[in-house]
């Protein structure tokens, strides 16, 4: 007797599609059979030519709660994934307050996000100037690694670390896995008054990304220690990554759907609903970024989700250089991707490849972002022939802001489930995930 079968023509099992079905049992994925299986249970659903894939998996998501949950918060966050068909995410150390840079940080964050998560939710540390000692700490209780940013983070209390302290950082702690912001102050320009799109741009050249991400394979280099390059923008710092892993480095790269999807060439006037650090650039730098996910050199697509209330947008003057940088997509990410990638000739394994199973791999999450006997049975049924019109009030985080507003895409998440459990919004049964959980 099982708890749930689901069936669908195609499941996303074994790196491709295949009529299969699904056996649910205490949490988990039990038996992956053919189609036709029959299972002794009283739950039986067939999803037809609705395709199941994996729960997503979000490393890179910004809920800052505590202390800034009118920007966006646990509840509203972990909906919005759920939406979206992501059933774990890792919050960063930041924008919170207090951020994860210690232990009583973290526990503060825990007993914020206690009850209302909708979703899997781990956390990541921080490392700033100052708190190497902090950092076995955290890591013992069970933080999945630690952010450090190479450039200003846009917050006073998270202040960036300099090669030489993200080497000691990456010392301190031996086997944890770093992911840096990789963006070089001393390549990045003044932003005057009234900024537009290209003056900001233009402010954040490739160079920076390109001189930041020379000194975390630096880093790698002089530690032995594992680190990785976040949300990816520019294209052409990828053979310095390709260098260091043919080296033997341990050091990795993610970008995210906006860099993939979105065009330097066509932001509208004022339109800072698609500021983001670092910048979105033009469209052949994005076939290049696609071409490196491809090849694996990228390894995996995450949402960088970092929202802001309305008002720090600065919407109401197309300021570019008052304007928060960061976009909110957790929710979009999957029909963001998809609708791109069939495009491009890729499938719905490749899309659930990026942004399920390897997410999960960098941060040691095996029981996640597959389909496969003994893993949790997070997943999700997406229709991938149907298309919607992104309508920013139907989305579920925190405030309706989102460079995606009015864009047709296709593919529509029908139902997540967390662990055989349909996410309703109601009920919050997510758990909080540690490095035991790797």
């Amino acid at each position: 007797m099982v708890e749930l079968v689901l069936r669908s023509r195609r499941v996303v099992v074994g790196g491709g599609e295949r009529a299969a079905a699904v056996a649910i049992d205490g949490g988990l994925i039990v038996a992956v059979g053919g189609y036709d299986d029959v299972f002794d249970t009283a739950c039986d659903t067939d999803l037809g030519g609705t395709a199941l894939l994996p729960g997503l998996v979000d490393t890179h998501v910004h809920v800052n709660e505590p202390g800034r949950t009118e920007w966006e918060g646990f509840a509203s966050a972990t909906r919005a994934a759920a939406a979206g068909g992501v059933t774990a995410i890792v919050d960063m150390p930041l924008n919170s307050l207090p951020p994860t840079v210690d232990v009583e940080a973290l526990r503060v964050k825990q007993r914020a996000a206690a009850g209302q998560t909708h979703v899997d939710v781990g956390f990541w540390g921080g490392a700033i100037p100052g708190n190497d000692g902090e950092l076995a700490g955290l890591h013992a209780a069970g933080v999945f690694g630690f952010k450090a940013f190479l450039a200003d983070s846009g917050v006073p209390e998270f202040p960036p670390v300099s090669g030489a302290e993200l080497r000691r950082a990456i010392a301190a702690v031996d086997g944890a896995q770093f992911v840096v912001h990789a963006e070089d102050p001393s390549h990045l320009g003044d932003l005057s008054a009234s900024s537009t799109y290209a003056d900001f741009l233009a402010s954040r050249p490739a160079e920076a990304e390109h001189a930041a991400v020379a000194t975390a394979v630096d880093a790698a280099r002089a530690t032995g220690g594992r680190v990785h390059i976040l949300h990816l923008s520019a294209a052409s710092a990828l053979p310095l990554i390709a260098a260091a892993r043919a080296e033997g480095l341990r050091v990795t790269a993610e970008t995210c759907p906006h860099y993939l999807t979105l065009d330097a060439g066509h932001v509208p006037e004022g339109a800072t609903e698609f500021k983001c650090c670092p910048p979105i650039r033009d469209a052949v730098n994005a076939d290049a970024l696609w071409q490196a996910l491809a090849d694996g050199l990228i390894t995996c697509v995450v949402s960088d989700h970092s929202p802001c209330t309305p008002e720090l947008k600065r919407r109401d003057t197309g300021d570019f250089a008052a304007a928060w940088g960061g976009i909110a997509s957790v929710q979009l990410g999957l029909p963001v991707i998809w609708t791109a990638a069939q495009s491009r000739g890729y499938t719905l394994a490749d899309v659930a490849d990026w942004m399920a199973r390897r997410p999960a791999d960098l941060v040691g999450l095996r029981g996640k972002g597959r389909i496969e006997v003994g893993a949790d049975a997070d997943l999700v049924a997406f229709d991938a022939e149907d298309s919607f019109v992104v309508d920013p009030a139907r989305l579920h985080h925190r405030h309706p802001v989102t460079p995606y507003a009015g864009r047709k895409l296709t593919g529509i998440v029908r139902t997540t489930w967390l662990r055989g459990h349909a996410v309703t919004g109601e009920t919050a049964r997510g758990r909080f995930l540690t490095r035991e959980d790797a």
